[in-house]
């Protein structure tokens, strides 16, 4: 699943027909109940190595593969709008916070629930968290406990941008999201998602030097032409494939 997740957004990330993706679970029950701990025992975990030094040699290969697959969401061309409803343990902080805008439910269940299997989240979480909530103490107190927490925490902490009512409004309200970002130009909205993740954990400086270098060859299109005429002639502008 996590290998064909990968293949989805890298196939979507260059088709000139997607402007932007909609992310959510099948079924209202769950988002993503996270990790299948049964089908996990009987994986790699269980395998017998000659020594632990080549156990950890495949182990460290194996867990950059899954990191691999999330960050495929992250290193997507096109903003990933995420629909965090129901059960939301595990797995799904590591997908929403390699996404890109994240909407929830008022029944979301939030967890880091990796310590409650005995290990350290592996997959993106401890590494994305603490760029996407700038309360560390929050941070540590979900991660270490592994506590469930709702949807008004998630929201008061800055982990989702908007609550609400069930999965079917938010679904309807993430579409509409995607529908507004997919009108404006995909040059400057690609830009924009690669200048912004480039920007996290560098300096204002690092930053402003990669934009320069990112538009003087990007604001070479005629989406910026249309733009500006479109607004000297009050008209909504159309704006063609990537």
């Amino acid at each position: 699943m996590w290998l064909n997740l990968s293949s989805i957004f890298n196939k979507l990330s260059h088709d000139p027909n997607i402007r932007a993706i909609v992310l959510s679970g099948a079924g209202d029950r769950a988002f993503t109940a996270g990790l299948d701990v049964q089908a996990a025992s009987q994986g790699t975990l269980s395998q017998n190595y000659s020594d632990p030094a080549r156990k950890a040699h495949v182990l460290r290969h194996h867990i950059l593969d899954f990191q691999s697959c999330i960050s495929s969401i992250e290193k997507c061309q096109k903003p990933v709008i995420t629909i965090l409803h129901g059960i939301s343990f595990g797995l799904a902080l590591d997908i929403c916070l390699a996404s890109d805008i994240r909407l929830s439910t008022s029944t979301t269940r939030f967890s880091v629930k990796e310590v409650d299997i005995g290990l350290a989240a592996d997959i993106g979480t401890l590494s994305r968290l603490p760029h996407s909530v700038g309360n560390l103490s929050w941070i540590k107190d979900v991660c270490l406990t592994a506590r469930i927490f709702d949807s008004g925490e998630a929201l008061s902490a800055g982990l989702v941008s908007r609550m609400y009512k069930d999965k079917s409004e938010a679904v309807t309200e993430g579409l509409k999201l995607a529908n507004l970002i997919s009108e404006k130009s995909p040059v400057a909205v690609s830009g924009t998602k690669q200048i912004l993740n480039y920007s996290v954990g560098r300096t204002v400086e690092e930053g402003l030097n990669y934009t320069a270098v990112w538009n003087a060859a990007m604001v070479q299109t005629q989406d910026v032409k249309d733009a500006m005429l479109s607004g000297l002639q009050k008209k909504k502008p159309t704006f063609s494939k990537m």
